[in-house]
């Protein structure tokens, strides 16, 4: 697909975004083909595990009908502030900085009843008017499907290490987050991988592996699409009452299996974006 061709008060615009976004080193998209599937969740917690790791992360939740960051990564009762023009975004655990249109609500029960040209536009003022600055990585969480969020970010995003697809094994995920690998490679962003979520429910009480959802549905679509197949996140119910309390699972549970694969997958996508910026 070519890239938009913009007109003078949008190409001024185009760049502005540019410019700001030029001042982190890598930016990665999160998305999913459907929702229910805890996208929002491997978001923050990898947000986290990258700061773990002592990078300057930054994460937009740009899915404005279901703005669940703010609550995942703890700072729900905090708002940003302004300084002239530009937004002070929000400083959450192991100081990543983060911005959603949840912080601008009245409360959590106000519903975003946007058309998309007005999504178009919140998503280029969270880019242009937030105070981002120099960072390692920039985690943009959209909403599911492939809607005008995802395409004009993707669009107008300069210099976009890639996409991370996240899916469950079951069948209906796999068939949508399939449609979300075609939308990327359509756009000229690279897949970066999928993480398959909720793969396996270990018993807290006898210890055995039942695969509620399937089993290997993430790791078959991947090679099936030839894209990376980042990793497995097994079922603790420690993760959904920790993400609840918007607290990091991987510092509180380190050695926990989901911490570690969620680690690992941190680790690889470490290397892809390094030996990408490499090649470039």
């Amino acid at each position: 697909m070519t890239k938009p061709t913009f007109f003078p008060g949008q190409d001024a615009e185009q760049k502005l975004i540019e410019e700001k976004m030029n001042k982190i080193k890598h930016k990665i998209v999160i998305f999913s083909g459907k929702g229910g599937v805890g996208k929002s969740t491997v978001s923050a917690n990898l947000a986290f595990g990258l700061a773990w790791k002592g990078y300057r992360v930054g994460i937009l939740d740009a899915d404005f009908h279901g703005p669940d960051v703010p609550l995942l990564m703890g700072v729900q009762h905090l708002r940003p502030s302004a300084d002239g023009d530009e937004i002070i975004p929000v400083m959450a655990p192991l100081n990543i900085k983060v911005m959603s249109i949840g912080f601008l609500l009245d409360d959590q029960n106000t519903p975003v009843i946007w058309r998309g040209p007005l999504k178009t536009k919140a998503i280029k003022d969270f880019l242009i008017k937030v105070r981002w600055g120099e960072m390692d990585f920039l985690i943009i969480d959209f909403p599911p499907g492939t809607g005008d969020e995802i395409l004009t970010a993707m669009q107008i995003l300069p210099k976009l290490d890639g996409s991370i697809i996240v899916t469950t094994p079951q069948d209906v995920a796999l068939l949508d987050s399939r449609k979300a690998v075609m939308m990327s490679k359509k756009l000229n962003v690279p897949v970066l991988g999928i993480i398959e979520n909720m793969s396996g429910f270990v018993c807290p009480h006898c210890g055995k592996t039942t695969y509620i959802f399937g089993k290997d549905g993430g790791k078959n679509a991947a090679k099936e699409l030839n894209v990376d197949f980042l990793g497995a996140l097994p079922l603790d119910i420690r993760v959904r009452e920790l993400s609840d309390a918007g607290r990091p699972f991987i510092v509180e549970y380190p050695d926990a299996e989901v911490s570690k694969a969620f680690m690992a997958i941190v680790e690889k996508i470490i290397q892809k974006v390094s030996k990408q910026q490499k090649e470039k």
